[in-house]
């Protein structure tokens, strides 16, 4: 599972990336900090509760010891039941206008893109910088210009891909209709990560707008409209509104409203707050619940810590206050868990005790597509399990289920396969 951080330069990608992966990259206020794109990982929080919960019920009910039933993850946390899943998170270098002419990183930027699952664009919502990254002083830009400026550059990325294959794609399309230009655009924009569902979505959305006979005679402007309709199928861009702690609430308000108009995701984020609170946890001086909107000052914290530097901290309390909490959490779950519609099963190899090999518990923990199926699953874990796939069993029903059965969210279960 992989999402990229996306945006102009000099809007707190790489702020957001430190903060969420605990990765130093350097940040600075000047455009293209960024030149290689930094790879790290985040961790989303399963929306159930660790299923060792369960385990421990069970037990007791059978009279046998719980103290030391806890799961052991081989990747990931479990703290108090809470179960956090791993995620690749990739902060990719600025983008500004004309990129996919191959201005600022250009094309290397786009390419970035396609290895990712999902697109998170953060915009500069209290505008301070151009679109190049320079800046400029708050309140001097438009942040929607910003969000739409990405959305102009992807699709015309798009286009290009695929103006230098369209004589081929108008031949299609001269023998076998819609369809045959479907199949060229699968074929053409494949090789960055469209998958054919998305193609036939975004074709269909201009289908029901253009009228899509004789496409030998489209102008640029005509399949710039289809590219912008593919890049909502194949790149959805989800949207964290950064710097809102210093936006004008109007500004805010109205990039909010105008972004959820077009049934996208956004929420107002600070990844300065964010970078700051995760810093001040792991050197022990706060507790704080990662997305919370609330931190304590531990004992440790009002010994060490300054005056001043605790009178930054009450201020922060008033900015999770002010766009309750930084943001990033909020963002990541829904678009993990809602947008792109995941869950998480546990594969193990002993159904009663909920075991790897080395007596691990819940050692594995995987976010895989809703409606996975149970040999679906063993192809997740490995290729030989999904081609010697015999059946399944339910850990905690211990019910035998077949090839076809689709999982649940929180499911544990155990494959049993001829490899």
């Amino acid at each position: 599972m992989k999402i990229g951080l996306v945006g102009k330069p000099n809007v707190g990608k790489s702020t957001m990336f430190a903060a969420l992966t605990q990765i130093n990259v350097e940040i600075a206020n000047y455009p293209f900090t960024t030149i290689d794109p930094n790879v790290g990982v985040t961790l989303v929080q399963a929306r159930h509760d660790c299923p060792t919960k369960l385990l421990r019920e069970k037990f007791e009910k059978s009279g046998r010891e719980t103290e030391q039933i806890e799961c052991t993850p081989r990747t990931g946390v479990c703290n108090n039941d809470i179960r956090l899943i791993p995620v690749t998170l990739v902060d990719v270098a600025g983008l500004v206008p004309g990129a996919h002419e191959g201005k600022g990183r250009g094309n290397q930027f786009l390419s970035d893109l396609s290895q990712c699952d999902a697109l998170i664009q953060v915009i500069d919502a209290s505008c301070s910088t151009d679109l190049d990254g320079n800046p400029i002083g708050v309140g001097a830009c438009d942040p929607i210009e910003e969000h739409e400026f990405l959305i102009s550059e992807l699709a015309s990325w798009i286009l290009g891909i695929i103006n230098q294959g369209w004589v081929r794609g108008v031949r299609r399309a001269q023998s076998d209709g819609d369809k045959g230009l479907v199949s060229f655009l699968y074929q053409t924009l494949n090789g960055i990560g469209a998958k054919e569902s998305q193609i036939n979505i975004g074709f269909n959305k201009f289908k029901n707008k253009e009228d899509t006979a004789t496409p030998w005679d489209w102008d640029d402007s005509k399949k710039h409209r289809l590219a912008l309709e593919l890049r909502e199928s194949i790149f959805p861009l989800y949207v964290a509104a950064n710097k809102a702690d210093i936006a004008k609430k109007s500004d805010l308000d109205k990039l909010v409203e105008f972004i959820e108009n077009k049934n996208s995701v956004i929420y107002p984020t600070s990844a300065d707050t964010e970078l700051a609170l995760r810093r001040a946890t792991n050197a022990n001086l706060i507790d704080y619940n990662y997305g919370s909107k609330v931190f304590k000052i531990t004992e440790l914290g009002m010994e060490k810590l300054s005056e001043h530097q605790i009178n930054g901290l009450e201020k922060i309390k008033s900015t999770l206050i002010k766009i309750g909490g930084s943001g990033f959490n909020k963002l990541i779950d829904k678009i993990i868990f809602e947008s792109l519609e995941k869950i998480v099963v546990y594969p193990v190899q002993d159904e009663n005790k909920w075991t790897d090999g080395e007596g691990k518990i819940l050692p594995d923990a995987l976010l895989v597509d809703k409606g996975t199926t149970a040999k679906g699953l063993a192809y997740e874990v490995h290729t030989d399990l999904g081609e010697g796939f015999i059946k399944a069993v339910d850990g905690k029903t211990s019910r035998i289920i077949g090839a076809e059965h689709e999982l649940n969210d929180g499911d544990i279960i155990k494959i049993h396969s001829k490899s």
